[in-house]
């Protein structure tokens, strides 16, 4: 399968992602919304899987404890990369721009979607920090679970969003012999989007 260099001039690159993205949806077995995320803190680079929960014209959000690695790196740096695989498409949309925080009744609305376990385990896991044992972790999730039985968990005031405000998309199609098709859209002075092919 190749990219239609005239579809692609033509097109929005929030629209192709969702175009890419629900393709995804109907072939990838799990979890097509997830992405590695590098983030760096003086100068050292740091990658690691992510569920990206929402992709709009703001950017493209995930959640996560802002006390663990990566919320510390995303604070200190406000730039960051995001790169999504789809083996079973062999496509790859690659994503950079800057960083900035979700707010509140965002949080709170995907914080409130999300499973019960779930979110007791957001109370439950220091992300990150030393952990002596496992059986640790799950007494601290019993307690949370008596706490909280028969009421509603509250958000965890170190739990949040993160969202990628786009300066750069890159989309990426397998070619034979790897002569990959790839074409960048790059945001321009007038907010608007430049679009170049790339050799493979």
């Amino acid at each position: 399968m190749t990219m239609l260099e005239t579809d692609i001039r033509n097109a929005d690159p929030l629209s192709l992602f969702y175009q890419w993205f629900e393709a995804a949806k109907g072939s990838e077995h799990a979890d097509p919304d997830a992405a590695c995320l590098a983030t760096a803190q003086d100068g050292r680079p740091s990658a690691r899987m992510v569920l990206v929960r929402r992709v709009d014209e703001r950017g493209f959000t995930f959640f996560t404890n802002e006390n663990s690695r990566k919320g510390q790196q995303l604070t200190a740096n406000g730039f960051a990369a995001l790169c999504y695989h789809w083996k079973s498409l062999e496509r790859q949309i690659r994503v950079e721009g800057s960083v900035e925080r979700a707010d509140a009744s965002e949080s709170d609305a995907y914080y409130a979607s999300r499973a019960r376990g779930s979110r007791i385990g957001a109370w439950a896991s220091e992300q990150s920090q030393p952990l002596d044992s496992r059986e640790t972790l799950l007494k601290k999730v019993s307690a949370l679970e008596a706490q909280y039985e028969g009421t509603d968990i509250p958000r965890p005031p170190f739990w949040g969003g993160f969202r990628i405000v786009p300066t750069r998309i890159e989309f990426w199609q397998q070619g034979e012999f790897r002569l990959h098709d790839r074409f960048v859209f790059t945001r321009n002075a007038s907010n608007g989007w430049d679009v170049q092919r790339l050799h493979p």
